[in-house]
């Protein structure tokens, strides 16, 4: 089993491109939900993702909700600045699904009325509106990687 990044319409592909390159790293599946904010031959996805597109488990889903039906039994974790609790604050397992919303706007109000219970920030001052989308996923991964004892990691 491996954990799995869900981005929702990602937007910038030097993000994508990053966010690809550590799932190579760590096993990590990548869904993208469409649409997407670029082309995925676009020079700028591959060469941030350089390489390691060839290592990475990528599914590609029109919608969210094709995500969640295809993954029923997945547990599933939203990664915004509305919610209340810190990502710290959840106890991660091997499989779960971190998701991940569009640069610019985050997540869909609904996705995120349909999981209160599963909203999770990264703490940071009120200088700053969000952290960069593929910073945010490297530090929630690996703190979910930590949790489970990195497997399959040295």
């Amino acid at each position: 089993m491996a954990f799995h990044i869900v981005l929702v319409e990602p937007e910038i592909p030097a993000n994508t491109g990053n966010i690809s390159r550590t799932c190579a790293a760590t096993g990590t599946w990548l869904h993208l939900v469409r649409p997407l904010g670029f082309d995925t031959d676009d020079r700028t996805l591959k060469r941030a993702g350089l390489d390691y597109w060839h290592s990475v488990k990528l599914e590609y889903h029109d919608s969210f909700q094709e995500v969640k039906d295809k993954y029923k039994d997945g547990r599933f974790f939203f990664a915004t600045t509305k919610a209340d609790r810190l990502y710290t604050d959840f106890t991660f397992q091997d499989g779960d699904f971190l998701v991940f919303g569009k640069e610019t706007k985050g997540l869909a109000p609904e996705i995120l009325a349909e999981h209160p219970g599963q909203l999770m920030k990264l703490p940071m001052s009120d200088a700053v509106r969000s952290l960069n989308l593929s910073n945010s996923a490297a530090i929630i991964l690996y703190e979910g990687l930590r949790q489970t004892g990195f497997p399959g990691l040295h």
